[in-house]
């Protein structure tokens, strides 16, 4: 059960990211169009999340849950924003390659202290995911001039976004822990655009038709890839969901690749064919 969620989180991910970026780049690829995107995207999903739990009547967390859940948001949030910039200023999947193995290495490494270290074979597909990742995502050295420092601290903030969303969601509702940690990142990405708003530096507001339609887009599928990442984290082990999950660059390219025709290029292939090898070392 872990596998095929953790492998449904990597494909709304990935989906998510390509819309993501494709929203950003009609905003005009700068910070603050990259704000005013994933404060829409993460606002529509909050509403839809808050519309559920109120329906369901489920208890609202407090106390640990509530604190995880809050930096889930603030992780999540700041580590979004940084790697759609990232997306945006060069071809799609430019940055992803060391942002995808630190979101993977981060939850892999605190799972050995919270679930005891895993099997070899285990760890042997960790480290050929890795390397999946890195062929998959990785561009040319002109592709992602500009972009290292943003992949880094994009996956330094999905990693640990992993980590939080599964303490946060350890009981009680799945749904609540997603809701908290979007009110967190709505207002923190509110307040980067109103800091930049008060030093002149926001511009005009750049969110055309185009850009609504792909934020709004970016919020259905990251909220799908996020809600089933918190699924397989219960289900199973935390380095188990998180790797797999972490695999979502390769939906990326693909959709790259059918919607702009940016051919994945034989390094790509490669390592999408490994990716499926370290699904079965992880899984069987």
């Amino acid at each position: 059960m872990t596998t095929w969620l953790g492998l449904a989180a990597a494909f709304f991910w990935g989906s998510g990211d390509f819309s993501g970026g494709m929203g950003v780049k009609a905003a005009g690829g700068r910070l603050s169009g990259a704000l005013r995107v994933v404060l829409l995207s993460h606002a529509t999903g909050l509403t839809i999340l808050l519309a559920i739990v109120l329906l369901a009547h489920d208890a609202a967390p407090h106390g640990a849950l509530l604190a995880w859940g809050i930096l889930a948001g603030i992780a999540g949030g700041g580590g979004v924003v940084m790697f759609y910039i990232a997306l945006a200023r060069g071809a799609m999947g430019a940055s992803a390659a060391i942002s995808g193995l630190l979101t993977a290495a981060i939850p892999a490494v605190v799972a050995v202290w919270v679930d005891g270290a895993p099997g070899i074979q285990k760890v042997i597909g960790f480290a050929v995911a890795g390397g999946a990742i890195w062929l998959i995502a990785s561009a040319s050295g002109h592709e992602a001039r500009g972009t290292t420092g943003l992949a880094i601290l994009s996956g330094a903030g999905f990693g640990i976004y992993f980590v939080a969303l599964r303490f946060a969601g350890t009981s009680g509702s799945i749904f609540w822990p997603m809701a908290t940690s979007r009110m967190a990142s709505v207002t923190l990405c509110g307040l980067m655009l109103l800091t930049l708003r008060m030093r002149g530096q926001a511009g005009e507001n750049t969110l055309t038709r185009n850009a609504v339609a792909w934020a709004i887009g970016t919020a259905v599928l990251d909220t799908s890839g996020n809600l089933f990442f918190l699924a397989a984290a219960r289900a199973g082990r935390l380095d188990v969901a998180a790797v797999l999950a972490s695999l979502y660059p390769a939906t990326t390219i693909l959709l790259a690749a059918i919607w702009l025709k940016e051919a994945p290029t034989r390094r790509q292939a490669c390592g999408m064919a490994l990716a499926v090898v370290a699904v079965l070392l992880i899984t069987v």
